[in-house]
């Protein structure tokens, strides 16, 4: 796998993984540090329910660190509408500088990005210069064009 530059941030789907299966891709892509997007961070697999994934994480010795709150989706008027305002520009703010101190990945519930707001994540720090790679599984990624 490629190792990550400073401009560099990830994303990922916890979708119906396994944990193993999950914590091994994450190996695979040396992220040491999960920024959790989902609004709603809870799933019908008990490892991905927040305190479980953060102790299954921590367990591993990857960080985790909730924002759903600034950049959850489910935004009265739509994700696109919400990115223009100055709380989201905030967010994205954090988590470049997030980004920037260790190689990590912002992670909500759907396995491919562009069925989700990650999409709109990723776009928006693409605009900031940062490359974003979509992990769809280990040795598979979604590289959308600028």
């Amino acid at each position: 796998m490629s190792t990550s530059s400073p401009e560099t941030i990830y994303s990922i789907g916890t979708s119906s993984r396994g944990p193993e299966e999950f914590l091994k891709v994450l190996k695979a892509y040396r992220i040491e540090r999960v920024v959790d997007v989902r609004r709603f961070p809870t799933s019908r697999y008990e490892h991905f329910k927040r305190e479980n994934l953060k102790d299954l994480l921590e367990s591993e010795g990857i960080e985790y660190i909730y924002m759903g709150r600034e950049l959850g989706g489910y935004r009265r008027g739509g994700y696109e509408a919400y990115m223009e305002r100055e709380e989201f520009k905030e967010a994205i703010g954090l988590l470049e500088t997030l980004g920037r101190e260790k190689t990590t990945a912002f992670l909500c519930s759907e396995r491919l990005p562009w069925r989700c707001h990650r999409r709109f994540i990723g776009m928006a720090l693409a605009r900031r210069g940062w490359e974003v790679i979509h992990i769809i599984e280990e040795g598979r990624v979604w590289l959308p064009s600028r």
